[in-house]
């Protein structure tokens, strides 16, 4: 038996009937629930919603006035925004967890070598995603809020709704988040053939171009907030066209290797 045929039967004996296949993604989702349901619940023991929120409203209260204060101007607010910032927080404590589901449900259906790219692009974009948010937040809101508080006028007290500036965290926090997920999106577009890495290189100015237009469209606008956003994104597809290189080489299903040590020799 060829190595080619023996690749291609890898999987053999290994399909499912479909309602079994459902009946796992119901197993995988509940697992997945109980994961982020049980975060919460610590999350509500230690430290706590209010503590959770006074952690992420602790870099704009820093800069506001002395003696402002965040306000809600709706009766549910001072309720509902703790409970969200809880649900938010216990669902990224859950996210190793949440991706393991994921990962435990799509790897029966993948060959070996196909394993090999899937796994650590699961890693590495959920660690890219943390990264992004902690950057977002230890280094680019302190960094805006301050120049917000500097540019206003002295008339004005500053009296930030509650909900508003959940929205804006969530917003800021997304958007950094995916923007540390460029590698991934380079890696995956590379391996799937869609674009060689020659392509990717030489779109190297395009892309510069593109990081600073999103920069400037999803953050506020000042040159602190957008060079941080646009920077980051410009350093890491330089990331993702080396580790594109890197996953090509080693992800290669056994009978392209061949081919490829073949033409080589």
């Amino acid at each position: 038996m060829s190595e080619t045929s023996s690749q291609e039967d890898e999987l053999a004996g290994t399909e499912q009937p479909f309602v079994q296949h459902l009946m796992e993604l119901r197993d995988r989702l509940v697992k997945a629930m109980i994961a982020i349901g049980v975060a919460a619940a610590l999350l509500f023991l230690f430290p706590g919603p209010g503590a959770l929120y006074d952690f992420l409203a602790a870099p704009l209260v820093a800069h506001l006035p002395k003696g402002a204060t965040l306000i809600a101007t709706s009766v549910i607010s001072p309720f509902m925004v703790p409970l969200k910032i809880l649900l938010m927080s216990a669902f990224l404590l859950a996210l190793p967890v949440v991706l393991w589901q994921l990962w435990a449900f799509i790897a029966p259906g993948l060959y070996s070598h196909e394993k090999k790219l899937v796994l650590p692009l699961v890693i590495s974009s959920t660690v890219l995603f943390f990264i992004g948010v902690a950057f977002c937040y230890f280094f680019v809101f302190g960094q805006v809020f301050s120049f917000i508080q500097g540019f206003a006028p002295k008339s004005i007290t500053a009296a930030p709704d509650i909900e508003a500036y959940l929205s804006f965290v969530l917003t800021m926090f997304l958007a950094f988040g995916m923007a540390f997920e460029v590698p991934i999106a380079v890696v995956v577009l590379a391996r799937m053939g869609v674009v060689s890495v020659e392509k990717l290189k030489s779109f190297r100015g395009y892309f510069i171009v593109i990081a600073f237009i999103i920069a400037a469209v999803v953050t506020p606008p000042d040159v602190v907030s957008q060079l941080a956003l646009a920077v980051p994104m410009c350093l890491l597809y330089e990331v993702g066209i080396w580790a594109a290189q890197v996953f090509i080489k080693h992800t290669k299903a056994p009978e392209d290797a061949e081919e490829t040590a073949s033409s080589s020799s």
